[in-house]
């Protein structure tokens, strides 16, 4: 029998498909861009006769059908590897958890876990040896189908087709259903880059510490885009790239000369990452582009290999950052905001590296929506409740629109003067009382 054979044979719709899923199974929904769409909307249909329904999945980009039916938390439950700003609206209301991780460790949890009882994703169009592309979701997909008991795939036509690396395929023997989606764009993250004079402050200040030669991880957001679009503008060449995430920036750096990977100690010449997610610019560009390779988490974020690369750079935000350098980027108080994702692992790895450097980058303030007042990032020390992603043993330079500060071997004090001269200026004074009072701040700091 054929491949084409076999795939016809599978070919069902998607309210067949789902017919398997019974009360009190664990589902896998994918990841990120790979969340399914139709088989989404035909398990919400049979919602009223399920109870008791565990999913996991994470970085959502679209609103799901499950979670607007009838009752949705009690006959669902989502547990999120990361949250999106969509998950962190369905935990706030109670449909979700998040599940702590270390991302690199992702694909091994699935060898310790519940197994899941169905897994079901999106994936591209079948080649001529039985394979489907995972497209822009490799991250640990690889391993959810191993342990799965049955996979369900929703084909994609407009998933690109992303190679160069291993783990990135599931084989029509596999699985147990194929269905067809629907012939949606992909989902949009981000967009133009639009820096605001924060962005452009921190970025400005970030610059001078690129060097020729450096391998880059960029997280999203407005921040780490701006720093890639002056890359793009600037002198520097034969950068690398080695990522959990692709996201437009690096579409923007290549497309200017300046990525070519060529002083990288591995993968040479070829832009690593775990996902990716941004505009059809991104997904254009990652499209069978073999200068490109998606590889499980395990291996792109791994410390002892990031750490392997000379003048490794990591750039990521924060929510908040205490004076003794610990930083949160997860929750603030008990809030959920987002997840750990990798930034534990790149800040490790980049503090690590031979010339490397690590940024945790963020605005010095914020205006609370709620009172309509400025508030300080920075704070004497986290919330109660508050989750600490980097440690301060860990934290390496710190940036704000009001400077930079590299806190390696400082002492207590002398990082509380330093954090406190990021901070706006507005709160400098009441952060030196807080610091007064833990013991960490010398009077002869004060200028």
């Amino acid at each position: 029998m054929n491949y084409q054979e076999k795939f016809q044979q599978k070919l069902t719709t998607p309210d067949e498909a789902v017919k398997c899923i019974e009360s009190g199974m664990w589902l896998d929904y994918g990841w990120c861009v790979g969340t399914t769409i139709v088989l989404d909307q035909a398990l919400a249909r049979r919602s009223q006769e399920l109870h008791d329904i565990k999913i996991r999945g994470g970085l959502l980009l679209r609103p799901l059908a499950i979670a607007s039916v009838e009752n949705a938390a009690e006959i669902f439950n989502w547990n999120t590897w990361h949250a999106s700003g969509l998950e962190r609206k369905m935990i706030a209301g109670g449909f979700g958890y998040y599940n702590p991780i270390r991302y690199s460790e992702l694909p091994s949890y699935y060898e310790n876990i519940t197994p899941p009882d169905v897994a079901m994703f999106q994936v591209g169009p079948m080649d001529e040896h039985g394979y489907f592309n995972f497209g822009p979701q490799c991250s640990h997909l690889r391993a959810v189908c191993n342990v799965a008991k049955k996979i369900i795939v929703e084909v994609n036509p407009k998933m690109p087709r992303c190679l160069g690396g291993v783990g990135n395929w599931v084989h029509i023997d596999e699985i147990a259903h194929v269905v067809m989606g629907e012939d949606v764009d992909m989902p949009i993250l981000g967009g133009e880059v639009n820096p605001s004079e924060v962005d452009l402050a921190v970025a400005n200040l970030v610059m001078p510490e690129l060097m020729d030669g450096a391998c880059l991880q960029l997280g999203i957001g407005g921040m780490p885009g701006t720093i890639g679009k002056m890359i793009a503008e600037s002198d520097l060449k034969d950068l690398g790239v080695h990522t959990e995430m692709y996201v437009d920036a690096f579409v923007d750096m290549s497309m200017a000369g300046k990525i070519t990977g060529k002083y990288k100690p591995f993968d040479q010449y070829r832009q690593g990452y775990a996902f990716a997610a941004g505009t059809k610019k991104l997904y254009d560009f990652l499209d069978n582009n073999l200068e490109c390779a998606a590889y499980p988490v395990s291996y792109m974020n791994d410390v002892a290999r990031v750490s392997s690369i000379d003048n490794f750079v990591s750039i990521n935000g924060a929510v908040d950052i205490d004076l003794f350098g610990q930083v949160s980027s997860e929750t603030s108080g008990v809030k959920h905001i987002s997840g750990a994702g990798g930034q534990q692992d790149f800040v490790l790895g980049a503090y690590l590296s031979k010339g490397g450097k690590s940024f945790i980058c963020c605005s010095s303030s914020f205006m609370d929506k709620k009172s309509g007042t400025l508030q300080s990032r920075i704070r004497p020390t986290m919330m109660d409740g508050t989750v600490i992603t980097a440690t301060r043993s860990n934290l390496h330079w710190l940036v704000t629109e009001y400077g930079k500060l590299n806190v390696k071997g400082l002492s207590t004090w002398q990082r509380a003067e330093g954090i406190i001269n990021l901070a706006h200026p507005q709160f400098r004074d009441e952060l030196i009382a807080d610091a007064e009072k833990m013991n960490i701040w010398r009077r002869s700091n004060k200028k």
